[in-house]
Order: structure tokens, then C-alpha cells, then sequence
């Protein structure tokens, strides 16, 4: 069964792990404050860059959805100085 979530909100995560021959394609784990660990397909259009993440770098994750085994992102990018505004606007209730 697959729950999806609000497809606006958005999570930063960390990248702990990337599989560039994985089963069913390259992918990338990631652990979020929020949700624990969360994959995602490092092809497009799930991966919106055209370099690989490395461990250690933050991404930003959307389109989440819970599957058997975990969390899903569908949609997922770099963190970029932009994303760092805007979480301080909304911390401010800007």
C-alpha cells in the first residue's frame, strides 16, 4: 500500500549512501530529521541534477510517499543557498 503525502512540503536530508548500480537503477539513501531514512532514483526526473550526490550532502526531498519498505522521495535535488532563505522567512512567519 502507498500513502502519499501533501506533494508542497519539502525535507532536507543528508545523503549517507549512494548505489549507482542498484537494482532497479542508481539511488541514494538519505536520512532526514524528520523521517529517518528516505531513497530516492538518482535517475530523471526524480534526480533534478546532473551530477550525483555525495555522502555527506544535503539534498532537499519532495513528493514523498511511504512504501513496504520505507520512505520514497519522487522528486529530489540539491540544497542551495535559496532553500536556506526560505527556511529562515518561515521561522521568522515571513
Amino acid at each position: 500500500m502507498v500513502t502519499p503525502m501533501a506533494q508542497d512540503e519539502s525535507y532536507q536530508a543528508i545523503v549517507e549512501k549512494v548505489y549507482p548500480n542498484g537494482p532497479h537503477g542508481a539511488y541514494a539513501v538519505t536520512r532526514s530529521d524528520e523521517l529517518g531514512s528516505v531513497t530516492f532514483l538518482l535517475d530523471s526526473p526524480v534526480w533534478q541534477e546532473k551530477d550525483f550526490p555525495e555522502p555527506g550532502v544535503l539534498v532537499i526531498l519532495e513528493d514523498i510517499r511511504k512504501k513496504r519498505s520505507g520512505w520514497r522521495a519522487y522528486k529530489a535535488r540539491f540544497f542551495k543557498p535559496s532553500d536556506e532563505q526560505r527556511a529562515t522567512s518561515k521561522e521568522k512567519g515571513v
